[in-house]
């Protein structure tokens, strides 16, 4: 089952970042507090919007974070996924293709024109799953990120 998350979630989603974290060989980057997800996902005006995927004893076992995009070629809004997460004892059950079924009913339903993500590519499973599902690689385009002392002397800080 998959539903939208709510308030008494944010425990959960935090434990799982943690563990998505571990698994991408990165734990010491997940530092957001469950204030902050609170504040991200259920504030004055969330920007920010969470699935949850439960096992048949309605137990959590995975996870989807995404926001809006914008694509000025297309002139329309679409789904930037940033994190979907399946815990290990649940993978195989169907819940990480029902998480990305739900954000693609999403798009349709709202007239978005596009659901994208990234994936680290030495992560050949998720790597081909998305594939099974019909995502195609972005060729010829790379992630860029500006963060800590670089983006602070960038917006004037330093």
């Amino acid at each position: 089952m998959i539903r939208n998350a709510c308030v008494a979630d944010v425990p959960v989603i935090r434990d799982m970042i943690r563990e998505l974290a571990e698994y991408e060989k990165e734990p010491g980057e997940a530092r957001a507090t469950e204030e902050q997800l609170r504040e991200a996902l259920f504030g004055e005006r969330p920007a920010v919007f969470g699935l949850i995927a439960e096992s048949e004893a309605g137990e959590p076992v995975g996870f989807a974070v995404w926001f809006l995009s914008f694509s000025t070629w297309r002139g329309a809004h679409g789904i930037y996924l940033e994190d979907l997460y399946v815990r290990p004892g649940a993978r195989g059950g169907g819940h990480g293709k029902a998480l990305l079924a739900e954000l693609a009913r999403t798009c349709v339903e709202r007239g978005y024109e596009r659901l994208e993500w990234s994936v680290l590519d030495w992560n050949t499973p998720a790597v081909d799953f998305y594939r099974s599902v019909g995502a195609v690689p972005m060729d010829g385009w790379s992630v860029n990120r500006l963060t800590g002392g670089a983006l602070r002397k960038l917006g004037g800080a330093e």
